[in-house]
Formats: C-alpha cells, sequence, structure tokens
C-alpha cells in the first residue's frame, strides 16, 4: 500500500469499508499488459512476515541475518516497541529493492502482502471469541487500473490463484500471537528487553534460532526427543512451528515444550549464584573505590 502524495491529502482511504467473506465476488485482474504495470512495487510499503524472510532468504542463498541487514527496514509494531520488518526500498526511492526492468525478480518468492493485493487482509479476535478470524477488504489506491478490468472472481479464487494459503499456514501461529500481544492491552504491562529480543529471533532469523536450540542453553532445559529435534532442524518451515510455539510458551506460558526433570529448580540456582557473583563484584568495586580515590589524591 502506498502513502498518500502531499496533494491528495486530505485523501480518501484506499481500502473500501467493507467486510468481506471469501465467497464474496470482486473485480480485479493485473497482467503485464496493463498500463499500470509494477506501479505498486514503485511506491512500496511491504511488512514482512517469518514465511516471507525464508522463503526470500532461502532463493538468494542468505542466512537469515545477512537477509534482514541488507534487504529490510525494522520499525516498531506497537508502543511497546513490538519489532516488525519492512522490504527495504532502492536508493532515494520508494521502489521495492527487488523491481528490475521487466518487473519483480523474486516474483516466485514474493512477499504474502504482495499477494493478497489488491485485498487488505486484518487479523482480529471479536469481543468474546476465542479465535483469531481473517477480516478481507479491497484496497484501491489511485495509480492501480485492475479495478477496471472485466474479470470477477470470488475472495476465495483469487487467493488461490495467489498461492496465498502456503503462506497464511505457515505464518498462522505468528499472526496469532501479534493479535493475542495486541489485545490484551495495558492488563499485562510491557513485555522485557528479553521477551523482544526472542520475538525478533523467533520471528526473523530463523538461523539463529536453529543455532539457539542446538545449544546448551536449550538443551538443559527442554525436554525435546533427538528424533524430533533432527526433522525440525531439517526444516525452515518446521523450525518456524517450533519458534511459535517456544515463543508462546515464553510469552504466554503456554508449556507446550516439556522441561526436563530438575530443570527449573536448576535454572533458579543459577540465576540465584549469577546474581550473587554479581552483587559481590559491585561490593568489592564500591570497596575499592575510596582507595582508588585516596591514590589519585596522594
Amino acid at each position: 500500500m502506498s502513502f498518500p502524495d502531499k496533494q491528495d491529502i486530505p485523501h480518501r482511504s484506499p481500502v473500501q469499508p467493507h467486510e468481506l467473506t471469501l465467497d464474496a465476488e470482486i473485480q480485479f485482474d493485473c497482467h503485464a499488459g496493463i498500463s499500470c504495470f509494477n506501479a505498486c512495487c514503485k511506491q512500496s510499503d511491504i511488512q514482512l512476515t517469518p514465511y516471507d524472510i525464508i522463503r526470500l532468504k532461502e532463493r538468494l542463498g542468505m542466512q537469515s541475518a545477512a537477509f534482514v541487514a541488507r534487504y529490510t527496514v525494522p520499525f516498531e509494531m506497537d508502543h511497546h516497541g513490538m519489532p516488525g520488518l519492512k522490504l527495504a526500498t532502492a536508493a532515494g526511492s520508494r521502489e521495492c529493492v527487488f523491481l528490475g526492468e521487466a518487473g519483480c525478480t523474486v516474483y516466485a518468492d514474493r512477499p504474502l502482502a504482495c499477494r493478497y493485493y489488491a485485498l487488505g487482509k486484518m487479523a482480529m479476535r471479536r469481543v468474546g471469541g476465542a479465535k483469531v478470524e481473517n477480516v478481507y477488504f479491497v484496497v484501491k489506491e489511485v495509480h492501480c487500473k485492475g479495478h477496471d478490468e472485466p474479470v470477477r472472481q470470488t475472495v476465495r479464487s483469487y487467493l488461490a490463484s495467489q498461492g496465498v494459503a502456503e503462506y497464511d499456514e505457515a505464518n498462522r501461529e505468528w499472526m496469532d500471537i501479534v493479535v493475542r500481544k495486541r489485545s490484551a492491552g495495558p492488563s499485562i504491562g510491557a513485555p522485557s528487553a528479553r521477551s523482544l529480543q526472542l520475538f525478533d529471533m523467533c520471528s526473523y532469523d530463523i538461523d539463529g534460532f536453529r543455532n539457539f536450540i542446538e545449544g546448551s542453553g536449550f538443551t538443559d532445559i527442554f525436554d525435546v526427543p533427538e528424533d524430533e529435534l533432527a526433522d525440525m532442524l531439517a526444516s525452515d518451515t518446521r523450525l518456524l512451528a517450533f519458534a511459535m510455539r517456544f515463543l508462546k510458551q515464553v510469552l504466554f506460558g503456554e508449556e507446550t515444550i516439556p522441561l526436563k526433570p530438575g530443570a527449573r529448580e536448576a535454572r533458579a540456582t543459577a540465576r540465584k549464584a549469577a546474581w550473587a557473583k554479581r552483587r559481590q563484584v559491585e561490593l568489592e568495586a564500591h570497596r575499592q573505590a575510596p582507595e582508588a580515590e585516596k591514590i589519585l589524591h596522594d
């Protein structure tokens, strides 16, 4: 979705305020011969999902951290600083970094937001509801001529033609976490810095998460069978699903990953020892401070 130009302010929102079902019919088509082809890519504002990053970094043969550093821009998804990522634009412009002369250079692995266009989707939990629902809207931007094309189809068929289902399924638990965090309100307070770091790693650095669960900090605490662990490590998609389980356990206390016997007590003991050592260092530094000051003044 593009930002409004100055002359368009005040402007009409490109989102048509009418909730659509999967069986609702829309009129839209996009193809290489249309006059506005690639216009949306020249006004890029694409939020990335975890599965977007997996697909793109694998296509480019990169580690996730390297992809994020080169091709994304960070932003905060809420007032608590929940980390989000947007696709970078070309230097000095609003063009998508992956836009080439003939169009999208990563089309087969394009992000979910690109696949949905010109539909908008909002994940929401209705008052009193237990499940996250997807609500769809038509997005009509001034530059887009696709709405004038004489092609009518249902929301369901359009999304199927864009290969959305695989992305939605891979991102489902992540979207649930984001919605739960947003809908919780101030009652649960701000997440800790450590929680935000874990959210960032689990969401956007799947290779870093792989290294994390292979380390003793994870294996000494969590009881995951070796064959199950090996199966996850061999697939970024399966590893992402496990990362979301881990994140829900950390953020919401949903203990679906069992702990090793005595692990909780051992971790508490280790923390107490670490804090005691830190306190001892601080006391020693405080004791030595007057002596150092005396030496400086002698």
